[in-house]
């Protein structure tokens, strides 16, 4: 899991199968998963099963407000331990450039430095 997301114990034990889902989940507009692309600042899950995810996006226009929280939810559901998922986007801090995963910015053809 990256460094710059924020997770609780609980969420931790099972960061190898979330990254997976998250990395399965595109921006439409850049091309690039959600997870490479730094959207995500925090993961919590409780002993009742329940998964809030906090993220940001690109900017107030994308289109992607309007699909990605729903497969978020989809695909964290997929996971054992995950019953509920509760998806909140947040404007602050705003996304940077400087959240993309070296991976994601050689994908993009961008500066990997």
């Amino acid at each position: 899991m990256r460094d710059d997301i924020k997770l609780n114990d609980r969420a931790a034990h099972l960061a190898d199968q979330l990254v997976k889902k998250l990395e399965s989940i595109h921006d439409s507009e850049i091309g690039l998963d959600i997870y490479n692309l730094g959207l995500i600042y925090e993961i919590n899950l409780d002993a009742q099963e329940h998964c809030t995810v906090v993220l940001t996006f690109t900017g107030i226009g994308c289109e992607c407000v309007e699909t990605v929280p729903g497969e978020i939810s989809e695909k964290l559901m997929q996971i054992a331990g995950i019953m509920n998922v509760t998806v909140e986007i947040v404007w602050s801090p705003a996304w940077k450039m400087t959240r993309i995963s070296r991976f994601g910015r050689i994908a993009l053809g961008v500066n990997p430095n």
